[in-house]
């Protein structure tokens, strides 16, 4: 008898954030070792930077890198305390 695995699929997972005055934003975590380069944000006409992520199922930890500084996500709903001793913002992707 054959039995096949049931692969989850990846989802769409939307990230945003109001900074208008600032000049560049990434997200950054261990989606993508923390690599500030690798998910570049794009500001909308109002403001707010942008990204959508497809994800496997799970639990991440992420930031926004800000012109060069790390910052919390401010609509996220839970936070972790980092090695570092700041706060990492948790999404669950179902």
């Amino acid at each position: 008898m054959k039995t096949s695995i049931k692969k989850e699929k990846t989802k769409k997972v939307n990230f945003s954030l109001l900074a208008p005055q600032s000049e560049s934003i990434s997200i950054a975590g261990d989606f993508n070792n923390w690599d500030t380069m690798s998910h570049p944000m794009k500001k909308d006409k109002k403001g707010v930077w942008k990204i959508s992520l497809n994800l496997d199922p799970g639990t991440y930890q992420y930031n926004f890198y800000v012109d060069g500084e790390w910052q919390c996500d401010p609509s996220c709903d839970e936070c972790v305390e980092n090695p570092f001793g700041t706060l990492n913002c948790v999404r669950k992707v179902d």
